[in-house]
């Protein structure tokens, strides 16, 4: 059983005892210290109103149910949004302009685990301070619950995705009649979740009729691996070649993260996702853009191409976000298929990435892989090392910094080095001692060699920190 409780939400798996995985204590328990830390930081105009939604795993409901009755008991009332995807809870938050919002999903990740998501008022996940606070509160459980006269209630809300749709259509880059003319022709594996819900609506709002669907059901019974990455899209691509489609679209569990697969059944590239959106934004308005250290260096060259500016951020969403606002980024988010598009909303959206990405294709007037080959063509090695419990990670982190001191270094997330058009970036792990270790260039060798000689460097320190 595992229980990770972190600045970002609380994540675990279903079951075992409390405090070892997500127990029914353990939901009502950070429930209970997020609703406090809401209390105690809203604004003069208290709404009293969080807005709480789902996607389809099978422990959703009971979670929910936890949830929804915790919240109750705390004065708040309840905006269920019922089975949604992040990015339409977010939207939702604004929408009711409620004080905040839960998402109840754990991403990407297997069925047994679920996870609370916390969103503020502005419908963006909380800080890092926020969430260090939200966790300082459930440490010390000192929590009052309303008596009866002031406990609050559950209002079911039916229509928050067909708002969010709305929404994407009324963008000036969304050009229905276009992608309609195309007759586009898609395979789309939902993976038995709640996009099988929200993008098959979305498709039809767009003018896409021809639609195969692969697990759209949203029963939570996930036919494969849901995370969206090429060992896991097995059946997508046969199913793409299969139909003579123009393209695949797969979406994770809670709709945040986008891979496509082109008519060949190869696919698109899940770091290639917000080039290519990007890539299109540009073309219509110059600007800066934003993406995390670990993504790729293609979103940097099309940026620059346009006349715009890239910036790295730190990994993990709020830390782009918070990049974004900072340089006034008109479209940036992360490598694994996650768009975020701020004249929308600032979070991780598979929806109006669908949605531009075919606006896209539809003007480019070719194929998708016609498409995907005009971008720089880099490939990202995933690797790491796993060390001792003592071994201090931190100093291995400096020691590999000194040695490549006259490179360009990047400090604010790890150490990234950057060798010409290629980088290499590490991370240690915040649970175990492991280095993750991140590399990129144009040749998939050496990627992986740089990868190899960034370990071996880390075995000669050690080796020679112990003799």
């Amino acid at each position: 059983m595992s229980l990770i409780k972190s600045i970002s939400g609380i994540r675990g798996t279903i079951g075992g005892k409390p405090g070892e995985g997500l127990s029914p204590m353990d939901v009502v328990k950070f429930t209970s210290a997020f609703a406090l830390w809401v209390k105690s930081n809203r604004k003069k105009d208290i709404k009293n109103k969080i807005v709480v939604g789902r996607d389809a795993r099978i422990s959703g409901e009971m979670v929910n149910h936890l949830v929804c009755g915790t919240l109750v008991s705390m004065g708040f009332d309840v905006i269920d949004a019922g089975l949604s995807t992040t990015p339409t809870v977010e939207m939702a938050v604004v929408y009711e302009g409620a004080d905040a919002g839960i998402v109840l999903t754990a991403s990407h990740n297997p069925k047994q685990w679920n996870a609370l998501k916390l969103l503020n008022s502005k419908g963006e996940f909380i800080s890092a301070k926020d969430g260090e606070d939200v966790l300082k509160i459930a440490e010390a459980e000192d929590f009052t619950y309303n008596d009866v006269n002031s406990i609050g209630k559950i209002i079911h809300v039916s229509d928050f995705i067909e708002r969010h749709i709305q929404s994407i259509l009324a963008l000036p880059y969304v050009d229905v009649e276009l992608i309609k003319s195309k007759n586009f022709k898609v395979v789309l594996d939902a993976v038995n979740s709640t996009g099988g819900i929200a993008v098959p609506l979305l498709l039809k709002a767009l003018g896409v009729e021809d639609v195969v669907e692969m697990y759209c059901e949203p029963n939570g019974i996930f036919p494969h691996n849901p995370e969206p990455l090429p060992e896991n899209l097995g059946e997508i691509s046969k199913a793409v070649k299969k139909n003579k489609a123009h393209l695949g679209i797969v979406v994770d569990p809670d709709v945040d993260r986008l891979a496509l697969v082109m008519e060949d059944g190869d696919m698109f590239g899940e770091e290639y996702t917000l080039v290519a959106v990007a890539d299109y934004i540009l073309s219509i308005k110059k600007g800066n853009t934003v993406s995390n250290l670990s993504s790729t260096r293609a979103l940097r060259d099309v940026t620059e191409k346009s006349g715009g500016k890239y910036f790295a951020s730190a990994v993990g969403e709020v830390n782009v976000v918070e990049k974004m606002k900072e340089m006034n980024a008109i479209i940036g988010g992360e490598g694994n298929g996650g768009v975020i598009f701020p004249e929308l909303h600032y979070g991780r959206d598979a929806m109006v990435g669908i949605a531009l990405f075919l606006t896209h294709l539809a003007k480019y007037g070719k194929s998708c892989s016609m498409l995907r080959s005009k971008y720089p063509n880099y490939h990202i090695s995933k690797n790491k090392i796993e060390l001792t419990a003592e071994i201090n990670t931190d100093k291995i982190l400096e020691a590999i910094s000194e040695k490549y001191s006259k490179q360009p270094i990047n400090k604010i997330d790890g150490v990234k080095i950057e060798f010409e058009r290629e980088w290499v970036h590490l991370r240690k792990s915040n649970t175990e001692p492991i280095i993750r270790i991140y590399s990129e260039s144009e040749y998939e060798t050496t990627a992986d060699n740089l990868a190899e000689k960034i370990i071996t460097d880390i075995k000669e320190i050690l080796k020679k920190r112990k003799s």
